[in-house]
């Protein structure tokens, strides 16, 4: 990876980006894509779209989602402790002893998820942590001293985790989910720009807000946009780590290449051109089975107005909703390789249906 785009990673990904509170993230995600991008727009919630050949009739989209999870603070105790209310999927199983930023217009205060010494907890205390158990301390002796600090109710936490690589293998950080898809987007973008490749139709570089609670974000922005070709980008559960069962899960691995996903929600004639261009291409890839929905933005870009021709392109990804979420390089540069081959094979108004 150049050296310009791992800084660019590291950066945004560092950037808290809670769901509802992705304003700040967006703008360094922006002020990245601008020099490969004709425009952009955005709208009211804080989806950020660069725009290649505005003007083109036939539109494309490729998308990633911008929002992390967190919490927001919900009770503040007499003596000065915070309980909480989760912002998307937030686990509190890994909260006990992790430190947080309380984000308030006084700035950054750093707190810890307190937990009770093993050595005073009563068997019946020895229970997986939930939201109701688990508590914040940011130092405070009372709750006027909490709220002098500029916390209050609806005050939001994220981890301070950062990120790392590990082994010259894996990037590892809180937030991969999904904010190294605005990465992956943002790269086949730069490619398109720098190779000086000239597309027939519209393409709409899409970081999308408010996935985590509900993929709303790319709700409002399809209705917006109403694209022809949606193809989609989030992370799915490598499955090789202990306590997963492939029977249900499937059989993923981090390293063996992006996860093409067959489902209801997925078009399939659009799903077959990413198999094509990955095997004409050389790209790795492994496949995935979806119920009654992807679970992803795709659903929203595949259901919205009249029905879009929508797919799904995933990149393994250990431990979700961890401070540790861990992705292989290879895969990251995979998944890039896989949008990039894909969109220069779209035509222009290229009809999908499967007959007519």
């Amino acid at each position: 990876m150049r050296q310009e785009s791992f800084d660019f990673l590291q950066k945004y990904l560092n950037n808290p980006s809670p769901t509802g509170f992705e304003k700040e993230g967006q703008q360094i995600w922006l002020e990245y894509l601008k020099p490969y991008i004709d425009t952009h727009f955005v709208d009211t919630y804080g989806t950020v779209v660069g725009v290649i050949n505005p003007e083109a009739e036939y539109k494309v989209v490729i998308e990633a989602h911008a929002d992390e999870i967190s919490y927001f603070v919900n009770f503040i105790t007499e003596s000065g402790f915070l309980y909480l209310r989760k912002n998307g999927g937030s686990d509190p199983l890994v909260a006990p002893s992790k430190r947080v930023n309380i984000h308030t217009k006084k700035g950054i205060v750093k707190a810890v998820f307190g937990w009770p010494a093993i050595h005073v907890r009563k068997p019946d205390q020895d229970k997986a942590p939930t939201i109701e158990t688990v508590f914040l301390d940011c130092g405070a002796a009372s709750k006027e001293e909490v709220e002098e600090m500029g916390i209050h109710v609806g005050s939001v936490v994220t981890f301070e985790d950062e990120f790392m690589v590990l082994n010259d293998k894996f990037y590892v950080g809180r937030a991969l989910d999904n904010r190294i898809g605005g990465f992956m987007i943002a790269e086949v973008a730069r490619r398109l720009q720098e190779e000086d490749k000239k597309l027939p139709f519209g393409l709409y570089i899409v970081n999308a807000v408010q996935e985590e609670i509900g993929l709303r974000g790319a709700e409002m922005i399809a209705h917006r946009i109403k694209p022809d070709v949606a193809i989609i980008t989030d992370v799915t559960h490598d499955t090789q780590s202990p306590m997963y069962e492939k029977k249900t899960s499937g059989d993923l691995f981090c390293g063996k290449g992006p996860v093409i996903t067959y489902g209801p929600a997925v078009q399939n004639n659009l799903r077959d051109l990413i198999i094509e261009t990955a095997q004409s291409a050389e790209i790795p890839f492994q496949r995935a089975a979806a119920t009654r929905a992807t679970g992803t933005d795709t659903d929203a870009f595949a259901y919205s107005n009249a029905g879009v021709a929508a797919a799904l392109i995933s990149l393994p990804l250990k431990y979700m909703h961890t401070t540790v979420e861990t992705v292989h390089k290879d895969d990251v540069q995979h998944v890039i390789d896989l949008i990039y081959e894909t969109v220069l094979r779209i035509e222009d108004k290229q009809d999908f249906r499967y007959f007519s």
